[in-house]
C-alpha cells in the first residue's frame, strides 16, 4: 500500500520539513547457490562399487536356511553365480552340511577340500556337520575307509549323521528279508583307529538297517564326547560281551530313540549311567510308544532335571503320571489327537513349550486354561489331523492373543515337527 505525505495530516501526524519521499524496491528474486553447495539427489545412488560386502554377507548368513533349517542350496547356488565376490561365501556357507552316499561324491568332496591349497582349508574348516550313507547295494558305494578319511578332512566338524544298510542277499524260499535282518559287517580296527584321529563329534544319528547291533556300541567307544544321541532302526542290546565292559562313560544331554522294537532297560542302564550320575539329561524322544516300565525307568533316574520330553501320546494315567513327576519341564510335546487332559491340568508351572495333535474330538478347555494360568509359557504349536476345528480353537486363539503366546497350527506333520524339533 502507498501511503503519499498529504495524507498524513488526516491521521493527526505532523508534517517533518526532513522527510524527503523515497522509493523502496524489493528484489524477490532467487539468489544463485553459493559455490560448493550442490543440493541432494532425488533418488539415492548405489555406489559404484556395489553393496557392501559385509551387509551381503550378513543377509546371506540370516536367509540361507530353509523351513526345515537346513541350507538352501538353490539359494546358496544362486549367491555363487550372482557376483564372484559373493561366489567363495555362499560355497562356505554349502559346506556346512555336506552328504556323502556314494564313493564319487566323497572322491569330489576331497578335490575341494583339498587341504594344500587355501580354499581347500577353508572349505574344509566350515564343514560342521556329514550326513553319511553306508549302502554296499549301491552301484559305487561309499567306502568305510573313505567314510572315516572324510571325517579327518573335517577339523572343525560336531555333528554326524550316519546311515548304514545291511546287504540285499538273494531271496531265500522265495522271502526277502526285512531291512534290520539284512547283514552289515563291523568297522574294521583300521577304521576304528582312523576316526579316533578325527575331531571331537558331540551329535550323533544313527540309523541302523542291518542285522548287527554292535556297530553303535563302535562308534560309542570311539566317542564319549557325545552330547547328543539319536538311534533309529536296529534296537540295540546289552549283549554278554557288553556286559563285561564299563558302561558309557559320556554323559549325555539329549536322547531320541526311533527303534522297532523298545530297547531293553539293562541297556539303557549302561548307556545313561554316568549321565544319571552327572544330572546331565535334559531332553528326551520317543518316537514310538514306550512302555510305562521304559518310561518309568527314564522319569526315575533323570525326570528331576528334564527339561525337555516329547512323546507320540498320552493317553494313559499311568503315563500321565510319569509326565507329571518331570516337575523341571520346559517342553512338553506329542502328536496324536488325544491327550489325557490330567497332564495339560497339572504340568509344571515353568512350561514355556506346548505342542500337541488335534482333531473334532479333541477337548481344548484344559489348555486353554493351561495359557490363562501359566506366567511363563511362550508358544503352543498345535497339528490338526482332520476335519473342520475352528469352532475350538478360537477359544484357544483368543487366550493366546491375550496373553501374548505365539500360536502355530499346522496341518502337516512334518512341518509341525521341524517347528518343535529346532
Amino acid at each position: 500500500m502507498n501511503v503519499g505525505l498529504p495524507y498524513l495530516a488526516r491521521f493527526g501526524l505532523s508534517r517533518s520539513p526532513k522527510a524527503v519521499p523515497e522509493e523502496v524496491s524489493f528484489d524477490l528474486a532467487v539468489m544463485g547457490s553459493p559455490r560448493g553447495f550442490c543440493m541432494a539427489s532425488a533418488s539415492p545412488r548405489v555406489p559404484i562399487s556395489g553393496i557392501p560386502l559385509e551387509i551381503v554377507l550378513h543377509i546371506l548368513e540370516l536367509a540361507h536356511l530353509n523351513d526345515n533349517h537346513e541350507p538352501d542350496t538353490q539359494l546358496l547356488a544362486s549367491f555363487s553365480l550372482t557376483c564372484r565376490s559373493w561366489s567363495f561365501h555362499a560355497q562356505k556357507l554349502l559346506f556346512g552340511r555336506v552328504r556323502l552316499h556314494s564313493e564319487d561324491a566323497y572322491e569330489s568332496f576331497t578335490f575341494a577340500v583339498d587341504r594344500s591349497t587355501t580354499r581347500g582349508i577353508a572349505l574344509g574348516d566350515a564343514v560342521r556337520q556329514l550326513i553319511v550313507v553306508l549302502d554296499d547295494n549301491q552301484p559305487t558305494p561309499l567306502e568305510r575307509v573313505s567314510f572315516a578319511r572324510a571325517i579327518t578332512l573335517c577339523p572343525n566338524l560336531s555333528e554326524i549323521d550316519l546311515s548304514i544298510y545291511g546287504l540285499n542277499e538273494p531271496a531265500r524260499n522265495g522271502q526277502v528279508a526285512e531291512r534290520v535282518q539284512r547283514s552289515a559287517p563291523p568297522f574294521a580296527e583300521h577304521v576304528i583307529d582312523l576316526i579316533r584321529t578325527g575331531p571331537v563329534i558331540s551329535r550323533l544319528h544313527f540309523s541302523n538297517w542291518s542285522d548287527n547291533d554292535d556297530l553303535i556300541v563302535q562308534l560309542l567307544a570311539v566317542w564319549p564326547s557325545l552330547k547328543s544321541l539319536s538311534i533309529t532302526g536296529k534296537t540295540p542290546h546289552l549283549s554278554p560281551a557288553l556286559k563285561r565292559r564299563p558302561c558309557y562313560p559320556g554323559t549325555l544331554e539329549k536322547l531320541r530313540m526311533n527303534c522297532q522294537v523298545e530297547p531293553s532297560l539293562d541297556f539303557l542302564g549302561w548307556l545313561l549311567h554316568a549321565s544319571a550320575d552327572a544330572n546331565s539329561l535334559r531332553g528326551i524322544g520317543l518316537n514310538r510308544e514306550p512302555s510305562f516300565h521304559l518310561l518309568d525307568f527314564l522319569v526315575q533316574h533323570h525326570g528331576e532335571q528334564l527339561h525337555a520330553l516329547s512323546l507320540p501320546s498320552c493317553t494313559t494315567h499311568k503315563h500321565a503320571h510319569a509326565v507329571i513327576r518331570c516337575r523341571a519341564l520346559r517342553e512338553f510335546r506329542t502328536e496324536r489327537a488325544w491327550t489325557l487332559p490330567t497332564v495339560f491340568r497339572r504340568l509344571p508351572e515353568h512350561v514355556r513349550h506346548l505342542a500337541f495333535g488335534m482333531d473334532p474330538s479333541t477337548p481344548l478347555q484344559h489348555v486353554v486354561g493351561l495359557v490363562n494360568t501359566n506366567d511363563e509359557l511362550e508358544s503352543v504349536t498345535v497339528n490338526v489331523w482332520r476335519g473342520d476345528c475352528e469352532r475350538q480353537l478360537g477359544a484357544l486363539k483368543m487366550a493366546c492373543a491375550f496373553r501374548g503366546v505365539e500360536l502355530r497350527v499346522t496341518r502337516d506333520i512334518c512341518l509341525h515337527r521341524a517347528l518343535v524339533r529346532r
